[in-house]
């Protein structure tokens, strides 16, 4: 996980495009200039970077299901809830599903754990456009390699 770069996914577990899931593994840094003033002498993560792991994970997920035809953006959250500390040197595990998609949104239900116990979860929702420019495209299939995206998932 970078935080400074907005790197929030180390890697892909599982991809499943027919049932449209994604789990992936990101373990949040022992140090970084977020934890000197989130907070000084207990260092959590910020709950708005627990909502961007989300969306990034339910991100690639539609990627894969759009077969990277068009790129998702965060549109709306709701029903946010922190349920517990991350602290550094911790291994999340974030899931997303697909709730509802059409008219050029997504709806997807996302969650991080730690240990198997739920410390966040949220209800997500995206819009999505065509690439809007060769660099993005270029960036994120970038990207893709460096998590290990499936490239077979784009061929179901």
């Amino acid at each position: 996980m970078q935080i400074e770069y907005f790197k929030l996914i180390d890697r892909i577990l599982d991809l499943n495009v027919a049932e449209k899931t994604i789990i992936v593994e990101a373990t949040v840094p022992l140090q970084s200039t977020i934890f000197e003033g989130h907070f000084p002498g207990h260092p959590i993560m910020p709950g708005v970077l627990l909502i961007e792991s989300m969306a990034q994970t339910s991100g690639w997920l539609l990627l894969a299901l759009m077969k990277f035809e068009r790129m998702p953006f965060l549109a709306a959250v709701k029903e946010a809830k922190m349920r517990g500390f991350v602290t550094p040197g911790e291994v999340l595990s974030v899931e997303a599903s697909v709730i509802h998609e059409g008219s050029g949104y997504a709806m997807t239900e996302a969650r991080v754990k730690v240990g198997g116990k739920l410390r966040s979860n949220a209800s997500l929702t995206f819009s999505h456009v065509p690439f809007p420019n060769p660099e993005l495209r270029g960036h994120m299939d970038a990207e893709a390699q460096r998590i290990g995206f499936p490239q077979q998932a784009l061929q179901l």
